[in-house]
């Protein structure tokens, strides 16, 4: 019941929104401030990877083991990756656009700092952008989804049905 309320409500919608812009607002300064200072993921995946051992590690051994053969070898790309994909989540927040894919990607990047040992705000974050894929396309409703998604279903619904039919000459007898 909840779940249809939060799908279709108009309360739930200006609701979701301030939710979306705030962390919207969240993701696109902090890609920013990395974009526009620098950026090198390396001593915090250094730092995750020496959280992982003791009694009591913050971080898990396959967390650990990800980010020490594959993550810190490849930490230049993520010097790009990262902050990139945080500015371009927290534009499609606010501006409505492609909603759910941005929640979606901020969650998975929240989730990545939170198996990292990074509290902070990521547990907030990773909340309302859960909240914010559960309101679906009730998410993006006051943005450019409202007018993107029903063209974008419409071009690909369109040419699903134009592919599916039989051509006229296999229809012709020999």
């Amino acid at each position: 019941m909840f779940i249809q309320w939060f799908q279709s409500s108009r309360i739930a919608m200006w609701l979701v929104t301030v939710i979306r812009v705030y962390v919207g607002y969240k993701w696109m300064t902090a890609g920013w401030g990395k974009l526009t200072k620098g950026f090198d993921a390396s001593a915090f995946m250094q730092g995750a990877i020496s959280k992982s051992t003791g009694d009591h590690p913050a971080v898990q051994g396959w967390w650990a083991a990800f980010l020490k053969h594959a993550a810190l070898p490849a930490v230049k790309w993520f010097n790009i990756l990262i902050p990139i994909g945080e500015f371009l989540v927290g534009l499609g927040l606010i501006l409505g656009t492609f909603t759910v894919f941005a929640a979606l990607m901020g969650l998975v990047m929240n989730s990545a700092f939170l198996f990292s040992g990074s509290i902070s705000i990521n547990g907030q974050l990773l909340l309302l952008e859960f909240l914010i894929i559960l309101a679906a396309a009730n998410s993006g409703r006051i943005g450019f989804d409202r007018w993107l998604m029903p063209y974008l279903q419409h071009k690909l619904t369109r040419k699903a049905k134009i592919s599916s039919e039989p051509s006229s000459l296999q229809n012709q007898a020999v």
